[in-house]
């Protein structure tokens, strides 16, 4: 289990340390100049786009619910309604998001959130034995199963990105 002074802090680490979870934490300097949360991730720790996921508060049918897709994709709001039974789904308020979530804009890790919300991960995580997560805060990814992750946040796995 990795330890060390950049995942203290975070409701994330503390979730999988506390789940007997394997998982590796990989900080980075964030540049608030960044356009794309994700993409400047994958870039700075010298990972592929596909196997960074980034985490998206979506409304589907009113009830706020989190997308979880490659950074360089985008969340298919239609298909993401579908995979949780629902018939219309929007992208959550950002306030909103990180005000249910307790993390900010950027940082929001599917992992660790105020409240367990449903959870749908692009079925292309599967495709990889690590992937990589907002660690809670900018400027830090957490590397870990996908089956951890799905497990963790009690998520659904369907193809929702685009």
């Amino acid at each position: 289990m990795a330890k060390s002074k950049n995942s203290q802090g975070t409701p994330a680490t503390v979730a999988l340390t506390k789940a007997g979870m394997t998982f590796t934490t990989h900080a980075y300097e964030h540049d608030p100049a960044a356009k794309s949360y994700g993409l400047e991730a994958a870039e700075a720790l010298g990972l592929q786009p596909e196997q960074v996921f980034k985490t998206l508060l979506v409304e589907v049918d009113g009830k706020l619910s989190v997308g979880v897709v490659p950074v360089d994709k985008q969340l298919d709001l239609k298909a993401v309604a579908a995979a949780l039974n629902g018939k219309k789904a929007a992208m959550a308020d950002p306030a909103a998001a990180e005000r249910i979530t307790g993390y900010v804009v950027g940082g929001i890790s599917p992992i660790g959130q105020k409240r367990l919300l449903p959870t749908v991960v692009d079925a292309s995580a599967t495709d990889h034995e690590t992937v990589y997560v907002s660690g809670g805060r900018r400027g830090l990814d957490l590397g870990l199963s996908p089956a951890d992750l799905i497990k963790l946040t009690a998520a659904r796995t369907a193809s929702i990105a685009r």
